[in-house]
C-alpha cells in the first residue's frame, strides 16, 4: 500500500496556547516524534511558524483565503490537489470533503450548558456540527468523557468516535526557585495565593475559584485572556502573561483551582502537576478523567464548600506533598508521540 498522504487545517499551530492551539501544537510535535511514513501536508493561510518541527514528513503548505470560506472551499480544494486522502480539520467540515474526513471535537459543552457560550456560537456549533460528523468518517476527541458525551448528543458519531488524549506542551519548563521569585515580583504577585487560568468565560466559572479563596482567607490570582464573563472584585488580575510567567505563576502557587463547569480534557491540570502544584478541581467534564486521584474535588460547587477543601488542604503539608508526587505519577500517562500514533492509527482507519 502507497504512503498516506494527509492534509491537516493547521491554522492554529502556533498561535497562543489555548486549549484547541496546544491540541494542535502538540500533535504536530508528536507526529515529528513518532516512526512513520505518512505524508502530511500543514495547511494554513499564515506564514510557517518557529515551533514546527524541522521533518520532512511535516510539510508547511501556504492555502490563500480568510474566515469560513478558506475552511469550506479553500482548504478542500488544496487538499484535493495535494493528493490528500484524509483531511483533517477541527468541528468543521467541508461538505467537498466527501471521502476521508476527520474532524477532532474537543467537547460538546454547548449543548451541555448552552448558556455558557455566546448565542451566535452556540447556534453555529449546534447546527453545523452534526453535518460535519455525518460527513466524517472519524471523529477525534480527547477524552472518554467527550466520547460518551459527543455520541450522547450527536448519535451520528456512533462508531466513529476515537479518543487520542491530550498531554503537556513544551510551554511549560520550571525554573529554579530564585527566578519564580524575581518574576513573581514583576507581576506584582506575593505568595502564598492560590491560582486559577483561563479565558474568562462564563463556562470556566472562575467566579467560583475567587469567592472561594476570599471564604477561605488566601489571596487568589486570576490569569488568562478577557474573554467576555464578568468576575467579582477581590482577585489579584495578572490579565494574560507569556509562558514564563504562567509556569512562574503556577510554581509559586499554593494549590491551583480549577472550577470549570466542564471541559473536554484540561490541559492546565497537567500544566499544574509539571509544576509541583496541587489541583482543586470540579467535577466538570473531564476533569475528574485527567485529574485522577492526584487532584482533590470538593463535595459541592459552592463557594462554602472549595473554600472548606482550600482550607482542609493548606493545613495538611503531607497531604499537599503526597498530591505532589501523584500529580507527577499522573502526567506520565500522557504522552504526545503516544497520541500521535493513536492520530495515525485513525488516519488509516478513514483512508479513502
Amino acid at each position: 500500500m502507497d504512503p498516506l498522504i494527509v492534509a491537516i487545517d493547521a491554522r492554529l499551530v502556533g498561535s497562543r496556547h489555548t486549549g484547541d492551539a496546544s491540541y494542535w501544537n502538540g500533535l504536530v510535535r508528536g507526529l515529528a516524534g513518532t516512526d512513520h511514513a505518512t505524508r502530511i501536508y500543514l495547511c494554513s493561510n499564515q506564514a510557517r511558524p518557529a515551533n514546527v518541527p524541522d521533518d520532512p514528513r511535516l510539510i508547511w503548505t501556504h492555502v490563500p483565503g480568510q474566515g469560513r470560506l478558506w475552511s469550506l472551499w479553500h482548504f478542500p480544494q488544496a487538499a484535493k490537489k495535494l493528493g490528500a486522502q484524509v483531511v483533517h480539520t477541527q468541528y468543521s467540515l467541508s461538505p467537498l470533503v466527501r471521502r476521508g474526513g476527520v474532524t477532532t471535537i474537543h467537547d460538546v459543552s454547548f449543548y451541555i450548558g448552552p448558556e455558557w457560550f455566546q448565542p451566535r456560537d452556540r447556534l453555529l456549533l449546534q447546527k453545523t456540527l452534526p453535518g460535519t460528523v455525518r460527513r466524517a468518517a472519524r471523529v477525534i476527541t480527547v477524552s472518554e468523557t467527550s466520547k460518551g458525551e459527543i455520541e450522547h448528543y450527536i448519535p451520528a458519531a456512533r462508531g466513529k468516535v476515537r479518543v487520542t488524549p491530550s498531554a503537556l506542551g513544551t510551554n511549560i519548563t520550571p525554573f529554579a526557585s530564585d527566578e519564580v521569585a524575581a518574576r513573581l515580583a514583576r507581576l506584582g504577585v506575593a505568595p502564598p495565593y492560590v491560582l486559577t487560568v483561563g479565558t474568562r468565560w462564563p463556562r470556566k466559572n472562575m467566579g467560583l475559584a475567587i469567592a472561594a479563596a476570599q471564604q477561605a482567607g488566601v489571596t487568589c490570582v486570576v490569569t488568562g485572556q478577557p474573554g467576555w464573563g464578568e468576575l467579582p472584585e477581590g482577585a489579584v488580575m495578572t490579565g494574560y502573561v507569556d509562558d514564563a510567567d504562567l509556569t512562574a505563576l503556577y510554581q509559586g502557587a499554593s494549590l491551583y483551582l480549577a472550577p470549570s463547569h466542564h471541559e473536554g480534557f484540561g490541559i492546565p491540570l497537567l500544566e499544574a502537576f509539571a509544576c509541583n502544584c496541587p489541583v482543586v478541581a470540579n467535577r466538570g467534564g473531564a476533569l475528574p478523567e485527567v485529574g485522577g486521584d492526584a487532584a482533590a474535588y470538593p463535595e459541592a460547587a459552592t463557594p462554602e464548600a472549595w473554600a472548606a477543601t482550600i482550607r482542609d488542604l493548606l493545613a495538611n503539608s503531607g497531604r499537599l506533598e503526597q498530591m505532589r508526587h501523584l500529580g507527577r505519577a499522573r502526567l506520565a500517562q500522557y504522552d504526545w508521540n503516544e497520541t500521535a500514533r493513536l492520530t495515525l492509527e485513525v488516519y488509516e482507519q478513514a483512508r479513502r
